[in-house]
């Protein structure tokens, strides 16, 4: 099993290497190796994705990732910025398929901004198709208005498009995934505005006839908006595009009263994963040894789930997790009142421990 690991920027490099530690104290044998990724990268090669970290990420079996990003570089032409890394991989590699789980621990209902009845006992899982939809769209760029509310003005634009064998896909992806758990789908769409989601509703509900068992439902992307913070329980599949999915599974990881509790998972048709925490490379704090790995720990869990076919061992590192909640173990971002305020290394040194 090889897996390539990419700490990136800022707080990546300390969350992935308490992953890393993790993961080799599992009794599995692995090879691993690290590359450049992101704004380092572009220091070290000038580029954010260079050819060599792009060749060792198509050879592994997964890829284990940080985060990328630093305010340093936002003046960068697009190209050369960090997160044009993530990008290229999603690309490169074919990860359409992107799983972003919304679960609230039971020790941490306190921590979440809605009522602890409102999230205790919350599992949602975000299916966000990942390499269409208007961010990857074209026709896009700058030009001189043709028409519209002001011609001849300077405008910018960018396309939204999907075709059918790439919403079919992920449609059967959510489906697929159901199966295991409630079997409940919600495909979120813009069909009442947009051409391209009319398409997709009715692509989605087509594929929903090779899977009679699920229960299948439509949602306009500003009324899920709503409910995932008015009754986010009623969801537990939901598929959406890549725009609304970016959007939406930030909202509900809030919901889990921390964005670095939560892990996501990016795959392709052969089960080649990537997998990162669902924040970011956080500057700010980076260095000084306060970031949560429990997000990256986890993603580690999902690698093991999907790509790795290693399923005991990943429910020891969710267990292992559970412990440390359970024995009161905080890191800032988490803390609270009557709990132990930890940093990265310690948090890692608990996840350890309780590994057994």
């Amino acid at each position: 099993m090889k897996i390539a690991v990419l700490p990136g920027d800022g707080i990546g490099t300390e969350i992935v290497e308490q992953a890393v530690r993790v993961l080799k104290a599992l009794d599995l044998k692995f090879e691993m190796e690290e590359a450049l990724v992101g704004g380092v990268a572009y220091d070290a090669h000038g580029h954010p994705l260079p050819e060599s970290t792009l060749k060792l990420a198509k050879e592994a079996d997964a890829v284990l990732f940080g985060a990328v990003g630093d305010w340093k570089y936002d003046k960068l032409e697009r190209q050369f910025r960090p997160e044009q890394a993530i990008l290229g991989l999603r690309k490169n590699l074919g990860l359409f398929a992107n799983f972003r789980p919304a679960i609230c621990y039971e020790q941490l209902t306190h921590a979440s901004s809605l009522k602890p009845e409102l999230v205790a006992g919350l599992d949602i899982l975000i299916i966000r198709e990942l390499t269409g939809d208007i961010y990857f769209g074209q026709p896009r760029g700058k030009r001189t208005s043709p028409d519209g509310n002001f011609p001849g003005a300077e405008e910018a634009f960018d396309t939204m498009r999907y075709t059918r064998p790439e919403i079919e896909r992920i449609a059967r992806v959510a489906f697929e995934a159901a199966r295991k758990r409630n079997k409940r789908v919600t495909s979120v769409d813009k069909a009442n505005v947009l051409e391209t989601f009319q398409f997709w509703k009715d692509v989605v509900t087509e594929v929903h006839k090779d899977y009679p068992d699920i229960e299948l439902d439509h949602m306009y992307v500003d009324n899920a908006a709503m409910q995932l913070v008015k009754a986010p329980k009623k969801f537990d599949v939901v598929v959406t595009g890549n725009m609304f999915g970016d959007i939406l599974s930030d909202e509900a990881a809030m919901l889990t009263g921390s964005i670095g509790m939560l892990p996501s998972a990016s795959l392709n048709a052969s089960k080649q994963g990537l997998y990162e925490p669902s924040h970011g490379s956080a500057p700010d704090i980076a260095g000084k040894g306060v970031a949560n790995p429990l997000a990256t720990i986890l993603s580690a869990a999902m690698m093991l789930r999907y790509s790795l076919d290693q399923e005991e061992a990943a429910q020891r590192i969710e267990n292992a997790v559970k412990k440390v909640l359970a024995q009161g173990l905080r890191t800032p971002d988490i803390y609270s009142e009557g709990t132990t305020k930890v940093g990265t290394r310690e948090m890692g040194d608990a996840v350890l421990k309780a590994l057994g």
